[in-house]
């Protein structure tokens, strides 16, 4: 595909708010927000994250894909359109680019974890083992590099099959199948987790909020989650955005669905672990390996554990690849249009950058895990700094630009365009152009103190 066909357009407001939440759903929400909500004291960080993707999400995501559909480029380009080549708020793609191949460089890790995880349950290599038992399981195979390294490229191969399809018939069609499928499944295992004996426990950890020890670092990482989960400064919404058909879409409508249902998967992803854990007298705060110890376990209780398990996995890779192809249709796109690049190229020079980037991470796990940055492992390193302070200086960038240069007056009438029900109103412009970012500020300069 020449570069001059990089600029498809979704099929229609469906196809947008499919693949843009099954961008947001994927494992930000299924394996990454338990485990972060499992290290912030389970209550409390829900509060504090529900309350960010209302103030905080809704608001940005707007900016950034309002953007994306007025510049109709990926980021870096439509910075420079949107203001000039060399200007500094040009930066704030530059962030976004950075952050995604950071982010993409370790969930390629992640994606192989849960490859491997696939073929072990096909294989019955968790049937009648214990907590402990799978737990080590899972430490075996984290610590096992060229067995992640082989499930990483395997995963990155997928994802760039699918990036090379396009958006229409790839992206859109993926997101279209898979999405449904994944919502009823975990409905249905959250039902089931919370019926298992001591699971009430977990339940009430998870949904009662205790602030005694919420501080600044806690809010940090909810903005971060929210940041990473919907794509703010990631690249990936103002990526999504350029997509749109100016004259045929209604972004505060389907901005408010794609947002309801990611925060609705996160909250249920949830309900599915943390009552499983206490059933099965493991740690909320087991890192993230989280997911892989207290899914084996619950499947294993179930009659044809082994088929839904199988099940749950595959859904779970499909929406893993939904992120993982959002993730990587930015860095593509930018690269493409930065170097000048058909997008084929494009596509093969930014897996073989990504993969390679993930070797550190993986390698973290196992031979390199001795070796820290400010006490963490390569692997926490890289999704601390990507996650909670590229994404939400990213989102203070935005929030500035439409401030100061875009002004909150265009902003409206851009977001306003199409609109045939919900309207952003002029009683938002406190919000994005004032509390948004003397709130990011003050979260970031605290956390550093």
């Amino acid at each position: 595909m020449k570069k001059k066909d990089l600029r498809e357009n979704w099929t229609g407001r469906i196809g947008f708010v499919l693949a843009t939440a099954g961008f947001a759903i994927g494992l930000g929400n299924i394996w990454r927000f338990s485990y972060v909500a499992g290290n912030n004291g389970g209550g409390a960080f829900l509060i504090i994250y529900l309350a960010v993707m209302a103030v905080f999400g809704i608001p940005l995501f707007y900016a950034e894909t309002a953007l994306g559909r007025k510049a109709r480029s990926g980021i870096i380009v439509g910075m420079r359109k949107l203001t000039k080549k060399g200007s500094p708020w040009v930066s704030i793609g530059w962030f976004g680019l950075l952050a995604a191949a950071l982010i993409s460089s370790y969930y390629f890790m992640i994606m192989g974890w849960m490859l491997d995880y696939f073929v072990k349950i096909t294989t019955g290599t968790f049937s009648g083992k214990s907590s402990s038992e799978i737990a080590g399981v899972f430490d075996k195979m984290v610590t096992s590099p060229w067995e992640v390294i082989i499930y990483s490229f395997i995963a990155a191969v997928m994802i760039g099959f699918i990036v090379s399809k396009g958006i229409t018939n790839g992206i859109e069609k993926f997101s279209r199948l898979v999405m449904p499928a994944l919502i009823i499944l975990l409905t249905v295992l959250a039902i089931f987790s919370l019926t298992l004996p001591g699971a009430l426990e977990g339940a009430v950890w998870y949904l009662k909020p205790d602030f005694s020890e919420v501080g600044v670092g806690t809010v940090l990482e909810a903005l971060g989650q929210g940041f990473f989960s919907v794509g703010i400064g990631l690249a990936a919404a103002f990526t999504y955005g350029s997509y749109l058909d100016r004259d045929n879409s209604n972004l505060v409508t389907d901005g408010i669905w794609v947002i309801s249902l990611d925060t609705f998967i996160a909250f249920i992803s949830g309900l599915v672990i943390f009552p499983a854990l206490f059933a099965f007298d493991v740690a909320p705060d087991s890192g993230a390996g989280l997911l892989f110890i207290t899914i084996p376990n619950l499947f294993d209780l179930i009659p044809g554990g082994t088929f839904f398990g199988l099940l749950f996995f595959f859904l779970v890779i499909i929406a893993g690849l939904t992120t993982g192809v959002g993730l990587v249709e930015a860095v593509v796109v930018n690269i493409a249009e930065v170097f000048d690049l058909e997008r084929k190229v494009s596509i093969y020079v930014s897996m073989v950058i990504l993969m390679i980037l993930a070797i550190p991470s993986i390698l973290s796990q196992g031979p390199w895990s001795e070796f820290l940055i400010f006490g963490m492992d390569i692997f926490d390193f890289i999704d601390y700094v990507s996650g909670n302070i590229l994404l939400t200086l990213g989102g203070l960038l935005i929030s500035l630009f439409v401030a100061f240069k875009w002004k909150f007056e265009n902003y409206m009438e851009e977001m306003n365009l199409g609109t045939d029900g919900f309207k952003v109103t002029p009683m938002l412009k406190p919000v994005i152009t004032g509390f948004i970012p003397i709130v990011i500020v003050f979260i970031l300069v605290s956390s550093f103190m």
